[in-house]
């Protein structure tokens, strides 16, 4: 048999897996619509530059000048979102007692009235015992404000300083960190769920019985799953880059060629769990209990929504054979922090022992009916 013939089925069949999927709009919802939901909720999250900063209520019941200029510079201050509409500590403690404030900071009537040459006094920060911690941060951070306006007014040589030197290292955001466990889940969603619905579906239909008595063979349908889901999934994943890029500004500092590679190796590896579970799987009651078992532990372990270095040491070694995790690795590595193929050897070899095993386990319990 000519290679041409051997690869015609796979052909046919590749073009029918990728037009069933953009006409069922159950599947082009998880497969599109779904991984988006969660990258919005994730950007909003984490996607924001999440600076410290307090949102209180800046009262001044001061006359002075200084008083005025101090209130006028701590608006311009990031450090403090102000509720301009909190003007009494009344007003400002019912929104305490609601938790939409941090605290209130009030300058009392003899704030910055000068005595002798200098002006002085002293501010008064208020919080509930609810917000006790981020109470005590905002009067640190005050006291830090005011110590630099001292500074300015009366000079004192300082004995000890404090030099800041920046690395030549870039760090990840926590969005460029969260964002490649997010394409992970997404991956688990088109490689898993999608033959662990559909294959019970076609068999109930009588699809794959008929598909049986093709000259197709088990090897040419998976590959051709393979095609159709890489396909697609490629797609959803460049939507979820493009929005990510757009709207929460992740940087990508690999290759996307690369990239692309090292993700459609990660769709054949995850899709063969679900080829193996739907193609056993003879109904739906069957498999949905199957594919929980084998998906959640990969979801929470794998660093899909939480870093694993947050894990303790036993359980990130544990977690590092999960077939999910050399993938939301490597993409992390290669999409944020730019390293090629070859330096992310370690999790492509991961990801191809895992496929020898997950294939040869899908060929040998895959049932056409």
């Amino acid at each position: 048999m000519s290679l041409k013939k051997m690869f015609l089925p796979v052909k046919v069949a590749s073009k029918i897996s990728i037009r069933r999927a953009f006409r069922d709009k159950v599947a082009l919802f998880f497969i599109f619509l779904f991984p988006l939901i969660f990258l919005f909720v994730f950007g909003g999250i984490f996607g924001k530059n999440n600076g410290t900063s307090f949102k209180v209520a800046l009262i001044n019941q001061s006359g002075s000048k200084f008083a005025k200029d101090f209130t006028d510079q701590a608006h311009k201050d990031k450090l403090f979102k102000i509720d301009d509409k909190a003007t009494s500590l009344v007003l400002a403690n019912e929104k305490m007692a609601r938790g939409q404030l941090d605290g209130a900071i009030v300058l009392p009537a003899d704030f910055g009235q000068t005595s002798g040459k200098l002006p002085k006094g002293q501010a008064v920060v208020y919080y509930t015992q609810n917000a006790e911690q981020s109470g005590q941060a905002l009067v640190s951070v005050l006291q830090a404000e005011l110590q630099g306006v001292n500074q300015s007014l009366v000079k004192v040589a300082q004995p000890f300083s404090v030099r800041g030197d920046q690395l030549n290292t870039k760090g990840l955001k926590q969005f460029d960190y969260v964002f490649a466990g997010l394409l992970g889940f997404s991956i688990v969603g088109l490689g898993i769920f999608g033959p662990v619905n559909v294959f019970p579906e076609l068999k109930k239909q009588g699809i794959l019985r008929r598909l049986h008595t093709t000259p197709i063979r088990v090897w040419q349908y998976f590959v051709a799953n393979v095609i159709s889901q890489s396909v697609v999934g490629l797609l959803s994943v460049a939507i979820q880059f493009a929005v990510a890029m757009t709207v929460f500004h992740l940087r990508i500092s690999g290759n996307f060629l690369e990239l692309a590679i090292f993700i459609s190796l990660g769709i054949t590896t995850i899709l063969g769990i679900g080829l193996a579970i739907g193609g056993w799987a003879r109904n739906e009651q069957q498999a949905a209990p199957l594919s929980n078992i084998v998906v959640f532990p990969m979801l929470f372990l794998s660093g899909t929504f939480f870093p694993r270095f947050l894990m303790p040491e036993w359980l990130q070694k544990a977690s590092a054979f999960l077939p999910l995790t050399p993938i939301i690795d490597g993409i992390r590595l290669i999409a944020t922090e730019g390293k090629h193929l070859t330096q992310v050897g370690s999790q492509i070899g991961m990801m191809a022992g895992w496929i020898v095993v997950i294939y040869a386990l899908a060929f040998t319990v895959f049932r056409w009916e």
